[in-house]
């Protein structure tokens, strides 16, 4: 849902402006969503372009039933919700109902908002990423893992914030938080005596004659919307928001977004620019390139200076960005969850690389298992590959799983980013290290694997079941092959191996499961340990 690093770093590199003739669609860019949409990379693909002050907007693709998306086909745009709540934000500092310096806890006086060192979150750090809080709250357990957000509500956000110690001073670091920009946007709105929702069609929607924008679907949306797809290009869910939807619940079509991003350039003068201009101010360092203000992230390199966000759901993706001189810029809005930044970027910039367009290739388990292992990319960073199935994910030390897509035996990638994972064999056929594509190419050679032991068809048999850590939250657990895999409610099977008898430990987390046997030697529950915590899971039928 979220802009994010991934690996080395997944963010794409910085713009100069366009050199298409005034108002024109670059070539390039129409080419290029033609022959993503014909590889089957995107389902259904709008992207609008603003130069100097005339708006194009092309589609491509197809939609569930053939028809052809357009200027009003709804799309999910993620974390491109947050420049939103930004706008809120400074539009309530330049009303005078708000300063960026005054602390959330004030906003919500029902709240124990946590503290360091004498320095309280302000509403500032929460836009500008800087408030110590983590990516998503740890008592976040959706009911439906399809749909993350849909039942974390004021009383779970309340109970988080009344026992979390913040790791590090509040605007001491940038960390990147759905929570934080989620928690922003529910005290706005308690502040305003309403909902997110409302806040946002009351101050940004209708100002802007937004009329197929909101938090929610309304009957008007449904008629337009686009249905989303997950990486695999299977039908995705909807996501749905409730206290944290300040952090990536609207949908909007094209030609909404047109409307938004012309006042954020400045194209179109409306009561709404001077907030923002202010949300456009570099507040803060991301890094060595990077700067953020309240949510928009400015990059600067030698031949240009951008604001931009992107976004991605379980279905989606988009990106918004624009020239600071606010002569250019860009809307990109599919249907897919896979990543549309280089689109972005390069519309705007004549000389931005875009990657080719890439024909994903199916490969059996046996022809991936070769893959599986380690490789040592840095002192600090392993790069585990493991085979679920038919399907290949990458683990990078403390990051999570992503899944990768072949176009050619030892060619992939990612569909998140624009990363490719190449493999190298010697003479024999045997994969010996590991290629990161990613702004250079870099050498992961392949190291031993942690050590684990092989356990005997019959007692891995004894494992396989059920195990319900929660309501709605069963572990199930299956030999495949002569391998234990571990599936949690909604998720994917992932592998695990055997440290001794009972024991085991995940290869795509940093996590243990141990099996408990009653006094007959029989299976009766397992304990997950993860992130510091035990969780026991009891034998179901």
């Amino acid at each position: 849902m979220m802009m994010s690093k991934t690996l080395v770093a997944v963010l794409a590199i910085g713009l100069t402006c366009s050199a298409a003739a005034a108002g024109a669609m670059p070539e390039r860019i129409v080419q290029a969503a033609r022959d993503r949409v014909a590889a089957g990379q995107y389902p259904a693909l709008v992207i609008a372009t603003v130069d100097n002050g005339q708006t194009t907007i092309e589609a491509f693709g197809t939609l569930p039933g053939g028809k052809a998306p357009d200027g009003d086909t709804v799309f999910e745009i993620g974390s491109v919700t947050k420049t939103f709540t930004a706008t809120l934000l400074a539009e309530a500092v330049n009303g005078g109902r708000a300063t960026l310096d005054e602390p959330v806890a004030k906003l919500l006086p029902d709240f124990t908002i946590p503290s360091r060192n004498g320095k309280q979150i302000t509403l500032g750090n929460l836009s500008d990423q800087h408030s110590g809080l983590p990516r998503l709250p740890d008592n976040m357990q959706p009911a439906d893992p399809n749909n993350p957000y849909a039942d974390y509500d004021s009383v779970a956000l309340r109970m988080f914030l009344g026992k979390y110690t913040l790791p590090r001073d509040p605007d001491s670091a940038y960390e990147y938080s759905n929570l934080g920009q989620g928690l922003l946007g529910y005290a706005l709105a308690t502040a305003a005596r309403t909902d997110y929702g409302s806040l946002v069609r009351k101050d940004v929607f209708a100002p802007l004659g937004m009329t197929l924008s909101g938090v929610a679907i309304d009957d008007a949306m449904r008629v337009h919307l686009a249905a989303g797809h997950d990486g695999d290009g299977k039908l995705a869910k909807n996501w749905d928001f409730d206290t944290l939807a300040g952090c990536g619940a609207i949908k909007s079509t094209a030609n909404d977004m047109v409307r938004y991003l012309r006042a954020n350039m400045g194209v179109d003068k409306t009561a709404l620019y001077p907030a923002m201009q202010l949300a456009h101010t570099p507040r803060a360092d991301m890094d060595k390139v990077d700067r953020v203000g309240l949510a928009w992230i400015t990059r600067t390199t030698p031949t240009s200076t951008v604001v931009w966000h992107n976004g991605m759901t379980g279905g989606y993706a988009s990106f918004l960005g624009f020239t600071a001189d606010g002569k250019y810029g860009v809307v990109v809005l599919t249907n897919i969850m896979a990543s549309v930044d280089d689109l972005g970027f390069a519309a705007l910039d004549a000389a931005e690389p875009l990657a080719p367009a890439r024909k994903f290739v199916t490969m059996t388990p046996q022809e991936l298992a070769p893959y599986q292992g380690a490789y040592k990319l840095t002192d600090a960073m392993t790069i585990r590959v493991i085979p679920v199935g038919p399907q290949l994910y990458i683990q990078a030390t403390g990051q999570g799983p992503i899944a990768i897509y072949p176009t050619a035996p030892n060619s992939f990638f990612t569909k998140i980013g624009d990363i490719g994972i190449g493999f190298t064999r010697d003479p024999k056929g045997k994969v010996t290290a590991l290629v990161l594509h990613q702004k250079g190419d870099h050498t992961a050679p392949r190291v031993p694997e942690a050590p684990h032991v092989t356990l005997p068809p019959d007692v891995l048999a004894q494992y396989a079941g059920h195990y319900e850590l929660a309501p709605g939250h069963v572990f199930t657990a299956t030999v495949e092959d002569g391998q234990l895999m571990m599936q949690l409610t909604g998720q994917p099977a992932f592998p695990v191996l055997a440290s001794a008898k009972d024991h085991f430990f995940f290869t795509v987390a940093d996590a243990k499961v141990d099996f408990e046997r009653d006094a007959n030697g029989a299976v009766i529950a397992l304990v997950l340990h993860q992130n510091g915590r035990d969780l026991r899971a009891p034998r179901v039928p």
